[in-house]
């Protein structure tokens, strides 16, 4: 805009006409108008374009309604998982799409683990028979990531998690991918030293237990310590939300 008030100051009678490339100023005066037009065009759009976009993040946010649980906490929008591959506790491979249709509570562990393991593994228990008991209830599945690849096994998660039931599913794949899983369910764990293990090292892992919905996306999570009887009304809730579809 400098440029075109210039050209027309320049452009005034009684002064000299002022070569600009191939034009001269008077010719340059001509364009000022529609120059003047087409920027203030191009910034009306702009303010359009960027009250849409405005308008539309607003609208998503008051559309994401976060769901009210007693112990967890449901997202507003269910995270989709990442792709994943694993080894299951038969030693079949395991990916996300193994996680769609049903619902599934998981959490990570390791076999060796003499606490918050066993704690969560045994809710994970209590949830199959109340959930068991709720008449037109979904079964969901149940699932322990392992975080210790370097001495876990599909073997050792097979004897761990059907310690607690037949049906329980444990996976192990390679450190990069159990960090991205975890990363994905918004859990931590980090190796230890531990002279009084034989190997010298323990895990510090997230005690959170993570509830994925029938189409891989996060759904909830529920922090410790955990009400089974709570999370039961927190899961009822959720699939009834869900719809008929799951």
């Amino acid at each position: 805009m400098a440029s075109a008030a210039t050209t027309l100051q320049d452009a005034r009678p009684g002064t000299r006409p002022q070569v600009m490339g191939n034009r001269t100023p008077s010719s340059q005066s001509g364009l000022a108008v529609p120059l003047v037009v087409t920027v203030v065009l191009l910034a009306v759009l702009a303010g359009l374009w960027f009250g849409v976009k405005w308008y539309d993040r607003r609208s998503e946010g008051q559309g994401a309604v976060t769901t009210q649980l007693q112990a967890g906490t449901a997202l507003p929008r269910p995270k989709p998982l990442a792709h994943f591959v694993m080894t299951d506790q038969d030693g079949h491979e395991m990916t996300e799409a193994g996680l769609l249709g049903k619902w599934t509570f998981t959490a990570i562990g390791f076999t060796t683990c003499h606490d918050i393991c066993p704690q969560t593994m045994a809710t994970f228990a209590a949830l199959q028979r109340q959930i068991g008991a709720v008449a037109g209830g979904p079964m969901p599945q149940f699932l322990m990531f392992s975080a210790d690849p370097g001495r876990d096994t599909p073997e050792k998660l097979a004897q761990f998690v059907r310690q607690f039931h037949p049906d329980f599913l444990g996976a192990i794949g390679s450190d990069e991918a159990m960090r991205a899983v975890a990363r994905d369910l918004g859990g931590l764990y980090v190796r230890v030293d531990d002279p009084k293990s034989s190997d010298g090292y323990t895990l510090d892992h997230s005690a959170s237990i993570y509830l994925i919905n029938p189409q891989g996306q996060l759904a909830a999570i529920f922090s410790a310590p955990h009400d089974p009887a709570l999370m039961v009304q927190d899961f009822m809730t959720l699939v009834r939300k869900a719809g008929p579809q799951t």
